[in-house]
Formats: C-alpha cells, sequence, structure tokens
C-alpha cells in the first residue's frame, strides 16, 4: 500500500491534472440517471440523514437535465422508499431503527419525495430503487435498452454509496458512464473525494459539469 499523506481530495486534484487512464468517452446516447435527490438526503437544516458537497448541486442536474430532454435522451429520477412494514429493506435495514433509520424512510413520506428543487417533468422516468444501485431489481437496464443508451451520466447521492454502486453496475452492464463533479454529494469530505478519486482511476468519466455539457451537446443521438 502507498503512503504518501496527501488527503483524497488532494489524490483526486493530483489525478484530475495528470489522469492515470484514457477517459471512456462519450458514445452516441445518452441517459442522466439522478440518484436520490430526495428530502432525506437534499435537505441538511431538516434532515440528519442529509448532506450538501456543492450549493449549486440540483441546479446543475436542472441543467443537465433539460439539456437531454432536448436531445431526446431520457432523463431518470431515483429514490428510495419502503413499505410500512420496512421488510423491503432487507438486510440493509437490521443495524439500526431510530426514526432516521433508512427502511423508515416510507413510501408517500415528505422524506421519500424529490427536493422541490428537482425539475423533474411529466415525461421523466422515476424509480423506486430498495438497494444502493438503481440497477437492482429495477427496470432501469431494460429501459436504457429500449432507448439504444450506451453512455450513463450519473449525479445525486451519496458518492460514496448510491452513486458508486450504481457506477460500477452501469460499466458492468457495458455502459460508458460519466460522472459530473459538482453534481453529487456525499457527508464528508473525505469519502467524497476518495470515491472520486476511485471512480475516476476505474470505473467512470470524472468531469466537471461544462465538459459533460459540451459532450451531451455533441453526441450523435442517432
Amino acid at each position: 500500500m502507498i503512503e504518501d499523506g496527501r488527503t483524497a481530495r488532494q489524490l483526486f486534484e493530483a489525478l484530475r491534472t495528470a489522469p492515470a487512464r484514457r477517459r471512456f468517452g462519450f458514445g452516441r446516447r445518452a441517459a442522466l440517471v439522478n440518484i436520490d435527490l430526495q428530502c432525506a438526503y437534499t435537505q441538511p437544516a431538516h434532515y440528519p440523514t442529509a448532506y450538501e458537497s456543492d450549493p449549486a448541486q440540483i441546479a446543475h442536474v436542472n441543467t443537465l437535465a433539460e439539456l437531454c430532454r432536448g436531445r431526446g435522451f431520457p432523463v431518470v429520477w431515483t429514490h428510495v422508499a419502503y413499505l410500512a412494514s420496512g421488510e423491503d429493506c432487507g438486510v440493509w435495514g437490521t443495524r439500526s431503527d431510530g426514526p432516521d433509520a433508512l427502511q423508515n424512510i416510507k413510501e408517500g413520506s415528505p422524506r421519500a419525495a424529490l427536493d422541490p428543487r428537482c425539475d423533474r417533468r411529466a415525461g421523466d422516468v422515476l424509480i423506486n430503487k430498495r438497494m444502493a444501485s438503481a440497477f437492482f431489481e429495477t427496470n432501469l437496464r431494460s429501459l436504457l435498452q429500449f432507448h439504444r443508451i450506451d453512455t450513463l451520466v450519473v449525479t445525486g447521492g451519496s458518492t460514496s454509496g448510491c452513486v458508486r454502486a450504481t457506477v460500477v453496475d452501469g460499466l458492468s452492464c457495458g455502459f460508458r458512464v460519466i460522472v459530473p463533479q459538482e453534481a453529487v454529494a456525499d457527508r464528508h469530505e473525505t469519502p467524497h473525494y476518495a470515491n472520486l478519486y476511485d471512480m475516476a482511476v476505474k470505473y467512470a468519466d470524472v468531469l466537471p459539469v461544462a465538459e459533460v455539457l459540451a459532450g451531451l451537446t455533441a453526441m450523435p443521438g442517432d
């Protein structure tokens, strides 16, 4: 194991300056997958489970969504919400059972609702996922195949949890994966940047939002 004393943020910034590998790049058709931008995770003033890395995160997501709709690319929003019993949270919900525990984010509750700042439109897709990855036991993969998607742009939170899980599964399913840096968030700086670093090295192109917008605009779309 290499030990050089740099923080996770410093490691990520150094990687951005001198990438270790070539990019996966943008393909022909993209989908925007926004992970769990729901009140339980986006409103730190109201919920102890929430976090914020960039105050403009949701504004960036809305800009990406508007561009994707204009190109005819699918826009997908995921959220976690469980039955009154919490049983569909499975073993994941056995570690705690307080009022803010995962399995107590109930269907129809304020914590399960998308943040009102999210500009979700009628033609967008809403997926209720129950585990970390947006691919696990959902129809996301078949939806992407129907739309002939080869590139995923993944936003939301948390960087070290559901975003990373979705990114890894996306790559495993054969998609090019793009992560707009300012459009993902986590509770603490170290796991946020450690996972940006790890995804950039292995699983995705981690790029500034401006580069992602340019990349989406330049895609053939056919």
